[in-house]
């Protein structure tokens, strides 16, 4: 491992770890939550981006609002509270990617704010399928709110090893806490149904070291639906 990256990884886990004592997230609102994130990311060095640290962080910018717009509408459709819970978890994730744009000067891909707009055209492809299937039944509902988050944990997985930045990996790893806790919960709400849910981006293995894992400290919802992060 490059001297760079080994720093990286050693700094990012003191990090984690010090969010993790400070119970950050818990039953907290997301402005603090932001605070926190905006706080940890100016703290941290300013290093050049390369070309794949600023390809993700436009990618995932969107990529978090696909989930917090699609939930949104799921809620709206179904009732169910874990859909409004994990909506505002995602918009937290969205508000966390912001900081880094802002930090290095980037342009946000994000044109509106406004449901189901994205400025990449395959993104508002997948809402409307992604939509469409979620509103077939609640338990197809769940299954979708699983396959984001199979997604999202595929791309992150992807970013982490490329990117070297302190931050950007900061706040990558974050997210992809956020993500194993929300495929939990989603999991876990199909489980109630006799059901369950087969990997489609991440490997067998994987999902299943994420679901027998207990919810992590510090972001997203867990198996009772607890807001963290």
């Amino acid at each position: 491992m490059k001297k760079k990256n080994l720093l990286t990884l050693v700094v990012v886990t003191f990090m984690l770890t010090t969010l993790a004592f400070s119970g950050w997230g818990k039953r907290s609102n997301g402005g603090r939550n932001n605070q926190i994130i905006q706080d940890m990311v100016s703290q941290m060095p300013y290093e050049e981006l390369s070309q794949a640290e600023k390809d993700y962080i436009l990618k995932m910018r969107e990529e978090e609002k696909l989930a917090r717009d699609v939930y949104l509408t799921l809620y709206e459709v179904w009732g169910s509270q874990v859909f409004l819970n994990i909506s505002g978890s995602e918009q937290t994730h969205m508000d966390a990617v912001k900081t880094l744009i802002d930090k290095y000067g980037l342009t946000d891909p994000m044109t509106s704010n406004d449901r189901g707009v994205f400025s990449d055209s395959k993104l508002k492809e997948l809402y409307d399928s992604l939509v469409a299937k979620g509103k077939e039944s609640i338990t197809e509902a769940f299954k979708v709110g699983a396959t984001i988050e199979d997604l999202d944990i595929y791309d992150l997985d992807e970013a982490i090893v490329k990117s070297d930045n302190m931050d950007v990996v900061f706040v990558f790893e974050n997210l992809r806490k956020g993500s194993e806790n929300h495929m939990r919960a989603f999991v876990s709400q199909l489980e109630r149904y006799g059901l369950s849910y087969t990997p489609q981006y991440i490997s067998q293995e994987e999902y299943e070291t994420i679901i027998s894992s207990e919810s992590e400290t510090g972001q997203g919802y867990g198996r009772r639906g607890n807001r963290n992060w």
